[in-house]
């Protein structure tokens, strides 16, 4: 099969792996055997040192991703046992991407829904053009939704917006989503892909120990830890050659009188 006929597929380029959701007929809803895909290409990621920065997308402007394919809830998630089955390989994707040492983003188009929103919560980042459509309708499918995933809600928009998106499983657009702290920014439909990709390579450009510092630092105060887990973090970066050639070009830089 064709690279780019597969329902997920990554390609990587100057320290960019870009991975791609592939299903356009079906809005990019994704199935059991995609997400196990995705859980593949993040660890190939992951493990790549190459890569530096990760960005998810579709292949259409018309979803990022409508959520869980739901035809598969008859089989897949029919029986305690097997909805807990179905929850951790997203708990797992989840997981990967939280604990990623890559920046990661979400560049979204059309609908992203569910599962779909759940995916790009659990990224660094959220770009949008205004065709982004969100929406978390578990209420409406009378499922509950992971605490993991509320937690990352709760963080970016507090309790009270994490209840109405929740409780109401109501379509929001772009500009609501922007104004709430659900996405970060919001490009022109044209503009969108040119902008996530330069944002991608200034990360790519920076220091990968202190980007890898910072995402831990900012999980720890997330989880509410202290500050001794990361003691060696810091110390690491005070005496890594990266550190001292980064502070002597910045030292040597020409200065604008």
């Amino acid at each position: 099969m064709n690279l780019e006929q597969r329902p997920i597929f990554c390609k990587k380029e100057e320290g960019i792996a870009s991975i791609y959701i592939n299903r356009p007929e079906k809005r990019n809803a994704i199935n059991s055997e995609m997400w196990q895909q995705l859980i593949a290409v993040v660890d190939d990621c992951n493990s790549d040192s190459s890569v530096r920065v990760i960005i998810f997308r579709s292949t259409s402007p018309v979803a990022f991703s409508a959520g869980a394919d739901i035809s598969e809830f008859k089989t897949a998630r029919n029986s305690p046992e097997k909805g807990e089955e179905y929850h951790q390989v997203l708990s797992d994707l989840e997981e990967r991407l939280l604990r990623s040492d890559k920046p990661t983003i979400a560049m979204i188009q059309g609908y992203c829904l569910g599962g779909g929103l759940e995916l790009a919560l659990a990224c660094d980042f959220r770009f949008s053009d205004p065709t982004g459509k969100f929406s978390i309708p578990a209420a409406k499918l009378g499922i509950i939704y992971p605490v993991r995933s509320t937690k990352l809600l709760i963080h970016l928009v507090g309790p009270s917006r994490a209840k109405e998106i929740l409780l109401s499983g109501e379509m929001m657009d772009v500009t609501k989503a922007l104004e709430i702290g659900l996405i970060n920014r919001v490009y022109d439909e044209k503009e969108l892909e040119k902008e996530t990709y330069q944002f991608a390579k200034t990360l790519a450009g920076n220091s990968e120990l202190a980007i890898r510092g910072m995402k831990k630092v900012i999980h720890f105060i997330m989880d509410g830890e202290g500050e001794d887990g990361l003691r060696a973090l810091f110390e690491e970066s005070l005496i890594s050659e990266d550190y001292k050639q980064r502070v002597r070009s910045f030292m040597n830089r020409p200065r604008n009188n």
